[in-house]
């Protein structure tokens, strides 16, 4: 599902691709992605929800549709943002790769480019085709607290970009939700109505 996008309305378009659990999201999420598309170059972000992992346990991984309608509201009303569904229809589990190459069949004329923490770029080497992904679609690294990047050393297509770290959890959130407090502000105000009741 991509709030009524065709492939026309995306040629020539960059898309940065937000793969991620969003357990609930949250205004972190948001602000990188809002940072991304203000000052990075970026058209688009689209909220790739990730569906649960049937070969792992469930934990504290809320319903995939309910994840799914949270980052629905949370993007209302900015144009260069989408939820979407689409690794909900690919095979499970889904590498990034195989994420991406079925993006490129389904949207030709568009280019991606994955987003991920600095954390993740640490242990990249280790993905599954982590070459591949550099080559072809290219990375965007946002910084985390604890996790420096040389950039002097990045490849080709890597790129670090320099947005404010805004350092909120979805753990901490649904935390703070069961123990009863009050953090509206963690979150967009739709999200929040939504999530208060669950803990």
């Amino acid at each position: 599902m991509m709030n009524g996008m065709n492939k026309r309305t995306l040629s020539g378009r960059k898309i940065g691709i937000y793969s991620g659990s969003f357990n609930p999201v949250h205004i972190g999420h948001l602000a990188l992605a809002n940072y991304l598309c203000e000052f990075e170059g970026v058209d688009e972000v689209w909220f790739l929800v990730t569906p649960h992992n049937p070969l792992k346990e469930q934990g504290e991984l809320m319903d995939d549709e309910l994840r799914l309608r949270l980052v629905q509201l949370a993007v209302e009303g900015y144009p260069r943002f989408r939820a979407s569904d689409f690794e909900f229809h690919l095979p499970r589990p889904s590498y990034s790769i195989h994420t991406l190459e079925a993006l490129r069949r389904s949207y030709p004329e568009t280019e991606f480019t994955l987003i991920i923490g600095s954390d993740n770029w640490l242990c990249f080497d280790r993905w599954f085709e982590a070459k591949r992904i550099v080559s072809e679609f290219g990375l965007l690294i946002y910084p985390r607290p604890g996790f420096e990047v040389d950039e002097t050393m990045l490849p080709p297509h890597v790129r670090m970009v320099h947005a404010p770290c805004i350092e909120v959890s979805s753990t901490f959130v649904r935390q703070a939700l069961r123990q009863g407090k009050d953090v509206r502000f963690f979150l967009p105000a739709k999200v929040y109505d939504e999530v208060k009741m669950l803990f």
